[in-house]
């Protein structure tokens, strides 16, 4: 029988936009791209020229640190255009696909060293993530335990295991637990039926961010100085059971197009890396506004362009909502519209129910200023962990009190919701991705 965690402080944001069930088929899509800034932690470096033909699971960059580890192509086909920016740091690598799917051979595994090189060597490896530092994982290393998570509560979130089969989700569980001595543990939703022989299973219920894997970590089992975790979603762990069980490679994924600006939002079965520019063709409403298109969902995904931008890790949602930059309302951001979502009492929604789907924009709604120690993170922030406290340490640059409240706990993501309720507009997430890098830096 799983164990039942419930998650009491969160909240569960509202967006207009939520995708149907119908999925499209996305296969006139002929052009994607990896961007080496979504796999942080190594110094990638191209392993192909302009115009060199590559199969699926070929290597377009290696990690100048471990040139075991690669980041491979989704699909067969020529390699478009080596994307540089300054200093000829690498954009992205952007391959035409010849619609042959022919990939590299790579044999089955059996044991944890010939799975180990055919993660590396599939670019498997580089999905999944290391906590403390929120990075792709080092090479080296063996993890205290793995930690997977088959659901996601962020706002319009897509269901990960639809239509996906569960024996292969239980063969890469499997393989994974060779790769470390401790647990494999597998989070899912309330109810959702899935069990397991080999991970201990953990159920979840409440808020979000119930679906984020380091809320799970720190209700299950925390992460202490000196430990090490690694992290990766189910759909990772499905491609790594066919893997592990026949040799395959899998890089189609089934993204959602949600928010209020898809004329019909739905899913879309595609590949990791996806041309924007042919996978939206048609489906933005035509509005006087702008539009800002998210690679992920609002609160943690990556703006992108439409016209010139790719499907970015971890590749499960594209959102679509107004700049906002055209709106002109009485009061501007104070405006005390019951169609405004708040949650401080001071506004008519809050009365109202913030239950209903709200038609959000990109502003920010107010100026930046300094932070307030007033407990608003601490209502959204369910880990054992004082929030604000962390957020000066990391600003100030102190290591012993960062490591004293507990950054080697923490991800970005973590800090999504603070965020988002923060009457200061900090960004919090820039400043903790920050933190992170000066302490790997200064500490490894």
């Amino acid at each position: 029988m799983s164990r039942m965690i419930k998650i009491k402080k969160g909240l569960d944001i509202p967006l207009v936009g939520k995708a149907s069930d119908r999925i499209e088929n996305g296969t006139a899509t002929t052009l994607f791209a990896i961007t080496p800034d979504d796999f942080p932690g190594y110094t990638w470096k191209a392993a192909v020229k302009a115009g060199e033909d590559v199969l699926c699971g070929s290597p377009l960059l290696f990690a100048k640190e471990e040139p075991a580890l690669c980041l491979t192509s989704p699909v067969s086909g020529k390699v478009a255009e080596i994307n540089r920016g300054e200093r000829r740091k690498i954009m992205f690598i952007s391959v035409e696909s010849d619609g042959k799917d022919k990939q590299i051979e790579i044999n089955k595994s059996t044991d944890k060293a010939s799975l180990k090189d055919a993660l590396l060597k599939s670019g498997l490896f580089a999905m999944m993530r290391q906590r403390p530092f929120d990075i792709v994982p080092m090479v080296g290393e063996s993890p205290r335990d793995i930690f997977v998570t088959s659901f996601d509560t962020a706002p319009l979130a897509p269901e990960m295991l639809t239509g996906r089969s569960l024996d292969t989700l239980e063969a890469g569980l499997k393989a994974l637990s060779t790769l470390t001595e401790g647990k494999v543990y597998l989070s899912v939703s309330k109810n959702s039926g899935i069990t397991s022989d080999i991970a201990e299973v953990v159920e979840f219920e409440g808020p979000h961010p119930a679906g984020n894997v380091g809320t799970q970590i720190a209700a299950i089992a925390p992460v202490n100085k000196g430990e090490t975790v690694w992290t990766l979603d189910a759909v990772t762990a499905l491609r790594i059971g066919l893997l592990a069980t026949s040799g395959q490679l899998d890089y189609t994924t089934q993204v959602a197009l949600t928010g209020s600006e898809f004329k019909d939002p739905h899913k879309v079965e595609t590949r990791i890396g996806a041309s924007l520019s042919t996978l939206l063709k048609g489906q933005l409403k035509n509005g006087e506004g702008k539009i800002r298109v998210i690679s992920g969902n609002v609160l943690t995904g990556v703006m992108v362009n439409s016209q010139n931008g790719f499907l970015r890790y971890p590749y499960r949602q594209i959102t679509a909502i107004p700049e906002g930059d055209d709106a002109d309302e009485f009061m501007g951001w104070a405006s005390m519209k019951p169609s405004k979502f708040s949650v401080k009492r001071t506004f008519p929604a809050f009365l109202t129910g913030l239950s209903k789907p709200f038609n959000f924009d990109a502003r920010i709604k107010g100026g930046h200023r300094a932070m307030i120690l007033s407990g608003e993170y601490d209502k959204v922030f369910p880990m054992d962990i004082y929030p604000e406290y962390l957020i000066k340490a990391i600003m100030a640059k102190d290591i012993e009190k960062m490591e004293q409240l507990g950054i080697y706990e923490v991800a970005p993501e973590d800090f999504a919701l603070p965020e988002f309720v923060d009457t200061s507009k900090i960004e919090l997430q820039k400043i903790v991705r920050e933190g992170l890098d000066y302490l790997r830096k200064e500490t490894l």
